[in-house]
């Protein structure tokens, strides 16, 4: 049920993006989503502890925030006013396979196996087949916001996961909310609408603060609790499909074959290249020996969490 869960919160965001940012300018998007879900969380964080530990790391908890958060959520935001909803649900699922070239890319010493380079391979594959068309034209720049996303969702974890494994997730999601929405509270105020938003924009911005984000965090750290970090992130491999169904069901968007065949490459290129390669047969030895215990946080960057 909590996989279930995190699969509709994750995967409806692109659908309350794109009905809010009709009414409201991006700024006050991104300050709604983030205070409302701060504002829920922080109590929460402060009741339970954790906050001093957060703070202590601040360098690393800032390069988390603007990775994950502010900079993300305002690229996203801006690219929903032109793309449609599903099409940058779909162009997130590369998150994982750009994870994995990030963790290569940044000293990570895990052994990348052929059925990995292979996922890489189709993985980046299928973003050309869903890209390309997009970058030319007005639709050049919103898809280049988007894989800035992506990318952002890529790093982020492994700031997590090298910096502040020691942190605890919900009062870090809470402090990084909460500096996100100080962030975003000038532009927002001065962005603010002259007149009151319809009804949909004010339940899409309450939707993002509240499920998507406050309530959503919440239930992935159940999920986390339940069945480990690792399979707790499978999901990422629903939510996009989530996201295309609901565009196409509510909001009429476009479901292509190109757009069937380029979800499947990503999905099974990003299911490849997160996947843990066979260990290599070895010689038996007289008397057991001590395995060394792995490197902590080298692949947990692979998938998003928030």
């Amino acid at each position: 049920m909590l996989f279930v869960i995190m699969s509709v919160l994750w995967g409806v965001p692109y659908l309350m993006i794109k009905v809010a940012v009709e009414g409201v300018s991006v700024p006050m998007v991104v300050f709604a989503r983030t205070a409302i879900g701060g504002l829920l969380l922080l109590p929460l964080a402060l009741r339970g502890g954790g906050i001093r530990r957060v703070l202590k790391h601040w360098r690393p908890v800032v390069a988390f925030t603007a990775l994950e958060m502010i900079g993300p959520w305002f690229f996203l935001t801006d690219a929903e006013r032109t793309l449609p909803s599903s099409l940058c649900g779909l162009i997130i699922a590369t998150v994982p396979v750009i994870g994995a070239i990030a963790v290569r890319a940044t000293g990570g010493t895990e052994r990348l196996g052929r059925a990995r380079w292979i996922g890489l391979a189709v993985g980046l594959v299928g973003v050309a087949i869903l890209v390309g068309p997009n970058l030319s034209g007005g639709d050049a720049w919103p898809t280049i916001e988007v894989l800035f996303t992506a990318l952002g969702y890529a790093i982020a974890p492994l700031i997590v996961a090298r910096y502040l494994n020691d942190v605890p997730g919900l009062p870090l999601t809470a402090v990084s909310l909460s500096l996100a929405a100080i962030v975003y509270a000038p532009a927002a105020i001065v962005t603010w609408p002259d007149e009151r938003p319809e009804p949909q924009v004010l339940w899409a911005l309450a939707g993002l603060g509240l499920l998507c984000t406050a309530v959503a965090f919440v239930v992935f750290f159940a999920l986390i609790r339940e069945v480990g970090p690792a399979r707790a992130t499978v999901f990422t491999y629903v939510n996009p499909a989530v996201a295309v169904l609901v565009g196409v069901l509510v909001l009429d968007e476009p479901l292509t074959a190109l757009i069937v065949v380029a979800f499947g490459a990503i999905l099974l290129g990003s299911v490849l290249a997160t996947s843990r390669d066979a260990p290599a047969p070895v010689a038996p030895v007289a008397e057991p020996l001590d395995a060394p215990e792995p490197h902590r946080g080298e692949s947990q960057g692979e998938t998003r969490v928030g």
